[in-house]
């Protein structure tokens, strides 16, 4: 069993993924630590120096590692389903759930956490909620192509009990 959560930046896939981790007593792998690991350097350096095209060929790699991998929760990068054919290994590969949340909670998220983003530590709350508004429109048919959907809970709580409620159900019926 592999779960692969997905959303965008600020939809809890982290937070989701440990609490599921707890619960489960499955391991969690965050794909961009995995992929600092493998490296040996900070995502951003890797973006410095091999650019955005090089990122996503090693996150592609890092990504088929996890096929060899059993009972794990897998959180992947926002951008991770949305290049080469991503999407639809991850649905071939694990149990896909896509952790949709509004532009405006994914705002309130992340206006407060803007420093810690590379990406967006320059931009104002105005150009923070476009950028939003304007990456999920683009992602959408990437994230929408999930196998499941966890809509609109404010509270990773939340999103945790639903999927493992979900995986407890599938895994009982599985057995027997």
């Amino acid at each position: 069993m592999k779960l692969y959560l997905l959303g965008f930046m600020g939809s809890g896939k982290s937070h989701v993924g440990k609490k599921l981790s707890a619960r489960l007593q499955l391991p969690f792998l965050d794909l961009d630590d995995f992929i600092v690991e493998r490296e040996g350097v900070s995502i951003n350096e890797i973006f410095a120096c091999k650019g955005e095209h090089g990122f996503r060929q090693i996150e592609r790699k890092c990504l088929e590692e996890t096929a060899e991998m059993d009972n794990v929760i897998i959180g992947c990068g926002g951008g991770t389903p949305c290049f080469f054919d991503n999407m639809e290994w991850l649905n071939k590969h694990g149990t896909t759930w896509y952790l949709n949340y509004p532009a405006s909670v994914l705002f309130d998220r992340l206006k407060t956490r803007k420093a810690k983003r590379p990406l967006l530590k320059d931009m104002s709350d105005e150009q923070l909620l476009s950028f939003i508004e304007k990456k999920l429109e683009e992602r959408a048919p990437y994230y929408e192509a999930a196998q499941f959907q966890y809509n609109y809970g404010r509270e990773a709580q939340e999103a945790a009990t639903v999927i493992e409620e979900w995986h407890l159900k599938h895994s009982n019926s599985a057995n027997g």
